[in-house]
This record gives structure tokens, sequence and C-alpha cells, in this order.
């Protein structure tokens, strides 16, 4: 499977990270990349940058050593109701809104509520993916997920380092939702969750979940610019096009 973007990637910024952006860049670009987006966490994040951090993204030239440059951010889910940790102001000038459960900010609940709180955060009308969905931290009800992102017309990732070095244990979980996305015909992406500039647009361990669950790139939005900009363009919400 080929890919022309990697849609969540994070830069010092997001306070455990390492890269610049020009660092990112450069690797996209070695890598054959067309586009990442550049998606750090959201201030609720400890460390996390401030609020101005993503209205002032507008500086970052739209394209870079040939990478078209997503202006985004990787927002925290609060609370059950599905609230970010950005204002709708800004969010509505992001170019791609992920959405997550992490530890520190969304509260750890029953499977139920993890998964009233995943769905409540794709009813958000801002919200373009969610990421990570098979992270045992946060266990869910699968077919609800799946379902409810089809409904809600939002994207699921399969995260690469969920399934390299970080949230051990997502693995059987991402085998599932992979799965279900499958059967029930929710759009994936795949993202590197890069924290530093070597792993930028690296997909292997992912490609080898969508292999094993027999899902082809038309299913996959990342396979495509095309792809890509219709998900993004669904949202009449912004406040610029892409």
């Amino acid at each position: 499977m080929q890919f022309v973007a990697d849609l969540h990637v994070h830069t010092v910024a997001s306070g455990h990270a390492y890269s610049t952006v020009l660092e990112i860049a450069r690797a996209a670009a070695d890598r054959k990349l067309a586009m990442i987006a550049l998606t750090d966490h959201g201030p609720g994040m400890p460390g996390g940058p401030h609020p101005y951090h993503f209205s002032n993204q507008v500086v970052i030239p739209a394209e870079l050593f040939g990478v078209r440059i997503l202006k985004g951010i990787e927002a925290n889910v609060m609370d059950r109701d599905g609230r970010l940790d950005l204002d709708e102001g800004r969010l509505a000038k992001m170019d791609i809104v992920l959405a997550g459960l992490h530890t520190h900010c969304a509260p750890y609940g029953t499977v139920e509520e993890n998964t009233t709180m995943m769905i409540n955060a794709m009813k958000n009308p801002w919200v373009d993916v969610i990421v990570h969905p098979g992270n045992p931290e946060y266990q869910v009800d699968p077919e609800a997920v799946v379902k409810a992102a089809v409904h809600y017309d939002v994207a699921l990732e399969i995260n690469n380092s969920s399934l390299t070095v970080s949230r051990r244990g997502s693995a059987p979980h991402c085998h599932t939702i992979a799965g279900l996305a499958k059967t029930y015909g929710a759009k994936l992406i795949v993202g590197s969750d890069s924290h530093f500039a070597w792993s930028v647009g690296d997909f292997g361990a992912a490609t080898a979940l969508l292999a094993a669950e027999g899902i082809g790139p038309e299913m996959v939005l990342n396979t495509s610019l095309e792809r890509i900009y219709a998900h993004l363009r669904r949202r009449t919400n912004r406040r610029h096009s892409l």
C-alpha cells in the first residue's frame, strides 16, 4: 500500500516530541510524501502548547521542500461530553482536527462510559479523525464506535506507534476495529504519530495489520490526496478553503 501523506505528526511544541517543523518537512520529503499534517497536542496535555500556538501556525508556509503542510491539532477529549481543549474559534481555522482520549486529560471509565465519550467526540462538529481508538487504557465497544464513525462521517486511525512503541496491548483492539471498519465501510487513516522526525511516514506495522484484515487502499484516506481533501472539505464550518 502506498501512502501520500502522514496526517499525525508532532513537533517540539507538543512538549514531549523532539523535532522541528523544518526537520519534519525534510523527513517527509525524503520519504516522498506529498503532505503532512502538523498535529501537536492541545493545551490540555501537560507540557502542551498555549492556544496561541495554534492560531499562529498561519506563519508556517503552506509548502516546504515540496511537501504540502496542513496546520492542525491533536485535540484532547476532556470529558464525557466530548469537549475538546481548544476553543471553537481556533478549531474553525485548523486544516485538520484529530481528537483522542489521553491520560491526564480524558477521565477513565467503564467500556460503556469510554464508548459514550468517544462517540460524543465524533459528534463534535470540528472533528475529522478519532486517533488511536484501540488504546487499551480506554477500552470501548468497537462495533458501536465503528458504526458511529460511519454515521458521523469521522475517520478512525490505525496508529503505527500503538503497534510499536506506545500504548502496549493495542494490537488486538486495532485488528478488531480495522475488521469492523471493513464490514461497515468506515473511513480509515494510518498515522505514524511521529514524535521524532525519523518516524515520519513510518507505517510498517499498521500496513501489515491492514493487509492481515484484507483492507485495500480505497478505504484509507491517506493513500490519495483526493480522498484527504474530500474528507476535510465535507466540513462546511471551516473558515477557509483547503
